[in-house]
């Protein structure tokens, strides 16, 4: 199955230390995104509780209220791609792919792909799958595979801290920094969330380094 870029948003070429943590987020976008499943809101990458191991979160659907939470869910037709630069020249040389089908999130990868750029296949077989969290359960549910991923994937209050007003404040000259503490903007509204965590033997980082970004793409 081939997925063009019918619409396609990528955080940066975000650049990390195996070992280290970075995050980045992009909410509120163009009325071409906005509320598709295919906006991003954020993309995390750090070390797990197992330090042998690094956490790959891809969160889309932002601003969601509690009362459209329960509604909300995976398209079927939407690919959540984290690709990964092992080698720094900004080309994916591996990328880890998350679809929903049948209630499940499955994954894909790590895996070198076929395709780089703005076009992607399925890659091979599923390498793990999960059962998708319903909002309010008491815990989730993980999925593991025998190469040693873990898989979240559900609703998720939003991690992001950000005080937009006060950004706009700023921007607008009428207030000269951020307060501290300043005003979440984003409280009380969730993402829809996949979770990865993966050895960082099957990244094949030899330089200590990846860069990572995430993508989603619609199928035409």
């Amino acid at each position: 199955m081939k997925l063009k870029k019918g619409i396609a948003i990528a955080i940066g070429a975000l650049i990390i230390g195996v070992g280290g943590a970075l995050y980045a987020s992009d909410h509120i976008d163009s009325p071409t995104v906005k509320g598709q499943s295919t906006d991003i809101t954020d993309l995390y990458v750090f070390q797990a509780q197992d330090a042998n191991n690094l956490v790959f979160v891809g969160n889309t659907q932002g601003l969601l209220a509690p009362s459209a939470t329960g509604a909300a869910a995976f398209d079927p037709n939407t690919l959540i791609e984290f690709k990964i630069d092992n080698n720094g020249d900004n080309v994916e040389d591996l990328v880890i792919q998350a679809i929903y089908k049948d209630g499940k999130i499955n994954i894909y990868g790590p895996v070198v792909p076929s395709m780089t750029g703005t076009v992607s296949k399925i890659e091979g077989n599923a390498t793990a799958s999960v059962t998708v969290t319903a909002y309010g359960a008491s815990s989730p549910t993980i999925g593991t595979s025998g190469s040693g991923l873990k898989v979240f994937a559900g609703p998720r209050d939003d991690p992001f801290f950000f005080d937009l007003d006060q950004y706009h404040a700023i921007i607008a000259g009428t207030a000269p920094g951020f307060n501290n503490p300043g005003k979440d903007t984003f409280a009380g509204t969730n993402v829809m969330s996949v979770v990865v965590e993966v050895p960082k033997s099957l990244l094949k980082a030899t330089s200590g380094k990846i860069n990572v970004w995430l993508t989603t793409k619609k199928k035409v």
